[in-house]
């Protein structure tokens, strides 16, 4: 698949998951609820319909799709997937954490909202996310939606995104630096699982069979480990207004990444060598040119500009 035809198919999957997310985060009270609170709702939209790419619904759209199933239920889960990650984002800026004033080109929620509004807005989006995947509307199965909140609430738990956040903390004040093995886990958890279990949940909901899920459970690992390089490679060479945050954040907040213990060229060579297993996987799950948009999706973590 070219770039163009890439681009394409990633801006359509974009407006997808954006009007899905529109949906579900109307400021109307939907069936059940007695009310919504405004400014609540209203933070909750500003930090989630805000843009980015949402690779992470992409990537559970296009993994089931690969398998053969192409129905809403694989745009819900995405959609759950980026509520999920906008929460991560609101609570990741706040001064608590790495205080920062801008995400994709705007101010942080918590400076257009306030520190308390801010979390709150987190909270209920964590909240929500696991509805949507309980909900029968992502799938008939009580079984496969079991399996989507567990899988979920491993990937951003204690041995997940949250565990990983706690492990970047603790790296910022250690005397020692990282090794790059330590490295390698701390990303794989704060970054990584939840893009590999976006991956994963296209497969679940697409009915793949062990072997295919196997692999690409290793297409996701990959991927998750290519994005976060790609990252810290973009804070070293790239700058605020591209990124639509603060750049170079890394050095000066002692954070532990591969540009740091490696360096520059090093960091590359990690990236690549990520990339090439991503798309080997993707031949080992069998699912020949239905693959490609996984396989340019491997490609475009590597060289994306922001």
């Amino acid at each position: 698949m070219d770039e163009s035809a890439f681009a394409a198919r990633l801006a359509e999957s974009q407006g997808e998951i954006e009007r899905e997310l529109e949906i579900l985060l109307n400021l109307e009270p939907k069936l059940g609820e007695p009310a919504r609170p405004k400014r609540l709702i209203e933070a909750m939209r500003y930090a989630t319909l805000g843009g980015g790419k949402r690779l992470r619904a992409f990537l559970a759209i296009e993994t089931a799709w690969a398998l053969g199933r192409a129905d809403v239920g694989p745009r819900r889960a995405g959609a759950a997937i980026e509520c999920i990650h906008a929460y991560s984002l609101i609570h990741d800026d706040l001064p608590s954490m790495d205080d920062d004033d801008l995400r994709r080109g705007r101010p942080t929620t918590h400076r257009a909202f306030g520190e308390a509004t801010a979390i709150l807005a987190g909270d209920a989006l964590q909240a929500l996310a696991f509805e949507i995947m309980a909900d029968p509307a992502t799938d008939p199965s009580p079984e496969a939606r079991a399996a989507l909140c567990l899988g979920l609430a491993r990937a951003i738990g204690l041995a997940g995104m949250v565990g990983g956040q706690m492990f970047d903390i603790d790296a910022e004040q250690a005397t020692v630096p990282l090794s790059v093995d330590e490295i390698v886990r701390l990303q794989a958890m704060k970054t990584g699982a939840l893009l590999r279990f976006s991956v994963e949940a296209g497969a679940r909901l697409a009915g793949a069979g062990a072997a295919a899920r196997e692999a690409l459970a290793v297409y996701g690992r990959a991927i998750g480990a290519a994005f976060q390089i790609a990252d810290d490679i973009l804070d070293v060479e790239s700058d605020a207004a591209t990124l639509g945050k603060r750049a170079g954040k890394d050095a000066a907040q002692n954070k532990a990444t591969l540009v740091g213990a490696l360096g520059l060229d090093g960091a590359r060579r990690e990236l690549a060598r990520f990339v090439q297993g991503a798309l080997a996987a993707v031949d080992a799950a069998g699912v020949g040119a239905k693959g490609d948009v996984l396989r340019s999706t491997a490609r475009f973590v590597a060289t994306r500009k922001n």
